[in-house]
């Protein structure tokens, strides 16, 4: 009998909204008045995402792999990490079964730009993107939110062994 090795991560990021930057989020560019400040394009659902594969691998985490500190990051998409982070799972000897993510965001409405960005997501995972989930919330108004300073996103990953 086959055994299979499944493992779950769970990643979050959180990033301030800044003006003079265009807002990307699951790769997907979002009319807004503002965007994420940030070294990469600063898209804080691909760079929780990115965490979560890393942490269900074993892999550390996202400024282990992409410092801050690197310019050949700066102003990077946040999609080609993802793509990195994959690849780098896959070296070990798993895949990517699904991801489930949410976005905290009091505003802009997220409604109309999910299933791109579960598209945008699952296609660099190469996945059906019905194994790619975005849910969005709003806080009611609270903390830094629901103010409209930042936006927040918790992906939560499953993998699983290529062999298995």
């Amino acid at each position: 009998m086959m055994k299979t090795d499944m493992r779950i991560g769970f990643g979050a990021d959180v990033h301030q909204l800044v003006s003079g930057r265009e807002l990307i989020l699951g790769g997907e560019k979002i009319e807004y008045d503002r965007g994420l400040k940030g070294h990469s394009d600063a898209d804080v659902l691909i760079h929780a995402l990115c965490d979560a594969v890393l942490g269900a691998g074993g892999l550390g985490d996202i400024g282990e792999h992409f410092p801050d500190t690197d310019p050949r990051y700066r102003g990077i998409s946040s999609l080609i990490l993802l793509k990195k982070c994959a690849d780098l799972i896959r070296e070990k000897g798993y895949e990517i079964s699904n991801a489930d993510c949410v976005i905290f965001a009091q505003a802009p409405r997220m409604g109309p730009h999910k299933k791109k960005m579960e598209e945008n997501m699952a296609g660099v995972l190469a996945l059906d993107p019905d194994r790619v989930n975005v849910k969005a919330t709003t806080t009611e108004g609270l903390g830094f939110a629901g103010r409209g300073e930042g936006i927040a996103a918790q992906c939560t990953v499953l993998i699983k062994s290529i062999s298995g």
